[in-house]
């Protein structure tokens, strides 16, 4: 009897000596299972913030709008190329633009243009220009002073920025005034002229290519 009373007690004694450790064992596996979540959570939002900044495209500064693809890739009538030359210079660069090139060296507005600093020009391309039945094309490009109001009617005296085209009303260098309205990459001109590649940098000017010939009022 003393015996199993003896061989109880010492089981007792170390059941009672075994279980904290059997606790503390189970306690740190069950801190290491919550702490591997937790680490995982840590980088993966790590590599989120560190690859935000590269996927955030930064399209406010770019030029926009369908005819912008028919741009040359390379060259002196590229974007860049463009952008190292004052806007008649750069204009006569882009195929898009050689009607309106010739239009500026027949009313003389070449240096004018290429001098003037910090001026947005609204473009029109080679088929804004066919849009006019040619006998009336012919006269104005031989009529100087109301080819040269028609010209400067598309020049405004500041650099406009795509935001500013969202509803806007803008006095030219023909004194005349013009209105724009739109938003994102869609934007129109007199409700008339749709800007078919706007944003284009010069060396001193903005230019929105425009698919339809403003004229004055």
């Amino acid at each position: 009897m003393n015996s199993m009373k003896i061989r109880r007690t010492a089981i007792a004694v170390v059941a009672a000596a075994a279980l904290p450790f059997s606790l503390a064992a189970c306690s740190d596996s069950g801190s290491d299972t919550k702490a591997a979540p937790s680490a995982g959570a840590e980088d993966a939002a790590k590599t989120t913030e560190a690859s935000t900044p590269s996927e955030a495209p930064m399209t406010d500064d770019q030029p926009f709008g369908p005819a912008c693809a028919g741009v040359p890739k390379e060259g002196a009538g590229s974007f860049d190329g463009m952008a190292k030359d004052p806007v008649a210079t750069a204009a006569s660069n882009n195929p898009a633009l050689s009607t309106l090139v010739t239009a500026v060296k027949q009313a003389g507005l070449v240096d004018t243009l290429n001098n003037a600093e910090n001026i947005t020009v609204f473009a029109p391309t080679n088929d804004a220009f066919a849009k006019i039945p040619k006998a009336d094309l012919d006269k104005v490009l031989a009529d100087k002073a109301t080819l040269t109001k028609i010209l400067t009617y598309h020049v405004v005296g500041q650099k406009l920025t795509p935001k500013q085209l969202e509803n806007g009303s803008f006095e030219t260098l023909q004194k005349g005034m013009i209105t724009t309205a739109g938003s994102g990459e869609s934007y129109k001109v007199n409700d008339t002229a749709n800007v078919v590649c706007g944003n284009v940098k010069t060396a001193n000017a903005n230019v929105y290519i425009i698919d339809t010939v403003l004229m004055p009022k």
